[in-house]
């Protein structure tokens, strides 16, 4: 028997069947998805990292009180006029933690350093640079702007207002602010719990012995670091072999202990693909073959409740399906809402004929002249081309024809994921 020529396109899909964009996929998830961890209260000190459930409003204004924004003297502004200026200095200073009591008469000046309190009767402070001391009186040359150096009170934040919406990641920033207006505790999301389970009879676990017709599991441990990097809770569910029974049983004890199980294998519609058999089981499966390179078999369902996304069995497409969708779907499922990586437009430092039909990814990383060079290979196979990148080059879903210096979009792997 002979089998029938090669398509020129081998992997077009049979009549009937249509690719899925990459933007109708986003959109679907976006839509369909919702947050599912548990909310609960913890002290800011362990708030590091989760996502808000609720809004929060500062306790006290920032600053809580008129204060001076560099080391100087202050006076009020209405005493000064043009042309050399003489004050004396009042007994004493005001210095951050040390208020000067009372209040500094008009036509006085006082010591004061940054930060501290102005005192009553002071509403501008003058550089201690411009300003000469003698003789317990102070010299320089007017006029002085109104209120210069000095800072309001809640300029930065006022008591009562919103100080980080629902849905912000509590990074180190975010904590300082919510310490600065009185915030101690604060209404989180629990870690998102992800599961990661590997599948295929050519798989074995790093460490153990591997044949030549096997491999060592690359998948699991790369996704279960990616995660981790997130801020999700990464839950090693093991390896499957091409086993259905075996598959749905690892899945029924993933599903009580996880919001969400990866898989990488099994996700295509071949003999021993039993991810996306599985769920098309269900019927729960709501989309795969998506116009995506490196990818194109992805399975998405729900098992027993808990969201199932299928990636491909290949290192490199798993980990740019994984940038791709999982990134914004895990932040919406987290509870941080929907977010769009950033996109740098860049030149290229590279050549390529893009065909239309599919969205492509390129593993990539910035020169030193701040161009995108992108990896020899584009084979789904080499792995090392993602230690190589430091990001991604995104071609549109049409026809491209780019030479070195025609604009790309660039997407640091930074930008995917729970920022």
């Amino acid at each position: 028997m002979k089998p029938p020529p090669l398509k020129d396109d081998c992997f077009a899909l049979p009549p009937g069947v249509a690719w899925t964009p990459v933007d109708d996929a986003l959109a679907r998830l976006r839509d369909r998805l919702h947050a599912v961890t548990a909310v609960e209260t913890v002290p800011l000190a362990n708030a590091a990292g989760r996502y808000l459930a609720e809004d929060v409003v500062a306790q006290r204004s920032n600053p809580p009180t008129p204060n001076s924004a560099v080391d100087g003297y202050g006076f009020a502004a209405a005493s000064v006029g043009e042309g050399v200026q003489i004050m004396p200095l009042v007994a004493g200073r005001s210095a951050a933690g040390e208020p000067l009591p009372g209040a500094v008469p008009e036509g006085h000046a006082v010591r004061i350093l940054t930060g501290a309190v102005l005192p009553e009767g002071v509403d501008t402070v003058v550089l201690q640079e411009d300003v000469t001391v003698e003789d317990g009186r102070i010299a320089f040359r007017g006029p002085v702007k109104p209120r210069a150096n000095t800072r309001k009170a809640g300029e930065d934040v006022a008591a009562g207002d919103v100080v980080l919406g629902q849905g912000a990641r509590l990074r180190p920033a975010e904590i300082a602010i919510l310490a600065a207006t009185g915030v101690h505790s604060v209404p989180v999301r629990a870690p998102l719990r992800v599961g990661v389970l590997s599948t295929g009879d050519e798989i074995r676990a790093v460490g153990d012995d591997a044949l030549p017709h096997q491999i060592w599991d690359a998948n699991r441990p790369m996704l279960l670091s990616l995660l981790a990097s997130w801020g999700c809770r990464a839950v090693d569910l093991g390896h499957v072999s091409d086993d259905r029974a075996a598959l749905a049983e690892r899945l029924n004890d993933g599903a009580g202990e996880v919001d969400v199980i990866l898989t990488s294998g099994g996700a295509s519609a071949g003999d021993e693909d039993h991810v996306s058999g599985l769920l098309s089981e269900t019927g729960t499966m709501e989309l795969w073959r998506i116009a995506i390179k490196p990818g194109r078999p992805l399975a998405l369902g729900l098992w027993k409740g808990v969201p199932v996304l299928g990636l491909p069995g290949n290192p490199v497409a798993a980990f740019v399906c994984t940038l791709v969708f999982g990134g914004p779907a895990l932040r919406l499922l987290a509870g941080g809402g929907w977010r769009t990586p950033v996109a740098l437009t860049v030149p290229a430092a590279f050549s390529k004929k893009k065909k239309p039909g599919r969205r492509e990814y390129l593993r990539a990383r910035l020169d030193n002249t701040g161009a995108a060079e992108v990896f020899g290979s584009e084979g789904s196979g080499r792995i090392s081309g993602l230690a190589w990148a430091d990001g991604l080059v995104e071609l549109p879903d049409g026809a491209a024809d780019i030479g070195p210096g025609d604009p790309v979009r660039y997407i640091p792997f930074a930008s995917f994921g729970s920022s």
